[in-house]
């Protein structure tokens, strides 16, 4: 089987986020949460069938905006269960909408998802798996790590020999960070 970095390349939607976007270390909340949401959705999935989706996710939880998704009530739910440009599953909207409720919570307590991330920092896949279980919904094994390495907390998201491995380097991403210490 090849690695993400010798099949991703030159793909029209695994490429540019291969690229541009899978390892590289976030800071923005609702960038992570987008990615927490979008990996949870990706659990059963190809992940080629969330990354045709992105836009569509994008819009209909309102650009990923924390606050936003937190406020969601049963009219939101209803339209997002019946929204063909997103996955239509009860278990994962509803799982975004209280993962969103759950950030307020943390952002209020360390002042954002990223402190809180940094605040839990270096754990391993385990540990991380754990700790999201016992803090978010439908959080488990895979859909932690693919988080964790997809935002530079977990290493492994890209071969040393690969291009974008140097370019993220440069960014010292949290896994990094543990690795120099």
């Amino acid at each position: 089987m090849s690695s993400y970095c010798e099949f991703a390349p030159g793909h029209p939607f695994h490429g540019p986020y291969h690229d541009h976007e899978y390892g590289f270390p976030l800071r923005d909340d609702n960038r992570l949460f987008e990615r927490l949401v979008l990996e949870i959705n990706q659990a059963g999935l190809s992940w080629l069938t969330i990354l045709k989706k992105q836009e569509g996710f994008r819009r209909a939880y309102g650009g990923f905006d924390i606050d936003t998704v937190a406020a969601y009530g049963e009219a939101d739910r209803a339209r997002l269960l019946a929204d063909p440009g997103i996955i239509r599953n009860r278990l994962k909207v509803d799982a975004a909408i209280e993962n969103a409720r759950r950030l307020t919570a943390i952002r209020s307590e360390h002042g954002s998802f990223s402190a809180w991330l940094d605040a839990h920092h270096p754990r391993s896949k385990l540990e991380w798996t754990t700790l999201f279980k016992q803090t978010f919904r439908f959080t488990g094994g895979e859909i932690v790590s693919e988080f964790l390495m997809s935002t530079g907390y977990l290493r492994g998201a890209h071969e040393e020999n690969c291009p974008v491995y140097a370019r993220i380097a440069a960014l010292h991403p949290p896994w990094m960070q543990e690795d120099a210490s």
